[in-house]
Parts: structure tokens; sequence; C-alpha cells
């Protein structure tokens, strides 16, 4: 993605394929309901501009958001399991590398057949907080893509998107059924996860995903001794990271998707770094741990 100072154009950024899982809700419901907001939704989300730059049609993000819908007894209130993922273009190549793949667990919302799904920047509890959450969940994850997309091609390249997400963060719609925005929710939510991103013990968090893209990922066509290599000390800073910072979100966040990727990254590199990699990946990505212990042998 490289993005154009031409902004006459205004092109939408986002190639979002949205699903809508509805199996979980009784069959009482009028499944219509849910296709008209899977469509809904995508509109949402592909066709509202949200930066000042012109994306061609080629440069636009492309990610995925799937929606599996829970009833709660409540007519037109759902709670809903949202994973989001996006991928980020690999320079001279057809490769899209994992930037976000997020589920996040705590998503309630209201919504009714050809409900109008609104969002207002100024206003985002608007008249209704259940009605108000879902458009502010996928603003939210909109904006942390953008950021997260933004930092990996210039240095806090992204720091305007997650003031945004951080804003929605802080005017969240509240509600006792809704959940996710607030500190005390949960140790693995939104809002830790932009505050991981604009905390500012944790700067090097932008050094890092620009580091791993723009110095690792795309140079990995041209060199991919020197693309290695930089993503190797990636790899040293996420762990003098770790040392400095235990069990933050975003350590846990940043190699979600990963796993495959730095697998067939580093089993192509020669024994000493290949070992050395074996023995960070093991230790800041414990998940995987016996992953990177069986191929990375």
């Amino acid at each position: 993605m490289f993005i154009s100072s031409v902004h006459a154009l205004h092109a939408q950024e986002m190639n979002a394929r949205v699903n809508i899982n509805s199996s979980g809700v009784s069959s009482n419901v009028n499944k219509a309901v849910f296709q008209t907001l899977q469509t809904a939704v995508s509109n949402f989300i592909n066709n509202r501009k949200w930066t000042t730059d012109n994306f061609l049609t080629n440069e636009k993000i492309d990610c995925s958001f799937l929606l599996v819908l829970q009833p709660t007894g409540t007519t037109d209130v759902y709670t809903a399991t949202l994973t989001v993922q996006a991928g980020r273009p690999v320079y001279n190549s057809s490769y899209l590398s994992p930037i976000v793949n997020f589920q996040d667990k705590d998503v309630t919302f209201k919504y009714a057949q050809f409900q109008p799904l609104e969002f207002n920047e100024n206003n985002i509890t608007g008249i209704d907080p259940e009605s108000s959450n879902l458009t502010a969940v996928l603003a939210y994850y909109v904006d942390m893509i953008l950021g997260f997309e933004y930092d990996s091609f210039a240095p806090r390249g992204g720091d305007p998107y997650f003031q945004k997400a951080q804003n929605i963060v802080t005017n969240a719609p509240e509600d006792a059924t809704i959940n996710g925005w607030k500190a005390f929710d949960g140790i693995r939510n939104r809002y830790w996860l932009v505050e991981n991103m604009q905390n500012s013990r944790y700067t090097i968090m932008h050094d890092i995903y620009y580091n791993y893209y723009r110095l690792g990922m795309d140079k990995m066509y041209e060199d991919e001794r020197a693309g290695r290599a930089a993503l190797l000390n990636v790899l040293s800073q996420l762990n003098s990271f770790s040392t400095d910072n235990t069990n933050t979100m975003i350590q846990q966040f940043f190699f979600q998707g990963k796993t495959t990727e730095l697998i067939q990254i580093f089993s192509k590199a020669d024994p000493g770094d290949k070992s050395r990699a074996a023995e960070l990946l093991k230790k800041l990505d414990i998940t995987n741990s016996s992953r990177y212990k069986n191929e990375l042998q």
C-alpha cells in the first residue's frame, strides 16, 4: 500500500469481507434480518471514508469481520464474538502478511431489520447505547487496523488513528449489557489494546511494527538475508520489551496470526540465526512454543 497524496477522489480505504453467522440464534427469528445486517455492516465499513488520504483500488486494506451471534432473550439484542483480521501487502509480492488477527468475545448490540447503522465521532453513544455499540465497535477496529497499517509504512504513521480509537473508548456507549470498553472489563479487551499503543512507556511497539514490516518483510524480495536479519532484530527488541513490561496485551496481539509466517522465514536461516529465532519465539509466543520447537530445529 503506497498512499497517494492526491485526495480529490476520496476513495474508500477498506476492502472488508463481512460474514454474519446466526446459527446460534433460534429458528423462530427471521433469518433475513441477518442478511440485511451483513449487508449493512459491509456497507458501513467499505463505503465510509475513514481517512483524508486517497486509496487506489489495489491499495485498499484487505480485512475480514466475522460476527458469530447468540441471542440474549431480549428482542433484537444479540451477543457476539467478533473476529477481525487484516493483511498488510509485502513489497514486490502478492503476499499479505497478517497484521491484525484478534477475537473479541464481548460484543453486545441491538439491531432491527433495516435499521440504519449510524456513527458520529462527536456523539458515539447516540440515542440508544445498545444500538450504537455495534458501530462503535466496528469503527474502533477500523481505526486500529488503520493505525497498525500506517505504523507499518511510516514511523508513528498510525498515531492519528490510534487517537481516534482512543476517543471511541473514552466516549463509548455505556449500559449494563455492554462490556469491553473499560479497564476493569478484562485484561485483553478494546480498552487495553489501544491503551498499550498510546502508552508512552510502550512507544517502542510503534518502532517494532515499522521495523517488522518496512525494514523486514519489505526487504525479503530484494535481499532475503537482510530482511531476515531485520526480523531477528525485531524479536530481540520484543524480548527486551517483554523483560521490561510483563504480560502486556500488545505483545500477545502482535504474534497472533504470525506463527506460520515466522516459521517459514526462519526455517531458511543459517543454523545460528534459526536457533536464536527459535529461542526467542518460544519465549515470546508461548502459545505456539511447541511449533517453534518442532519446526525450527
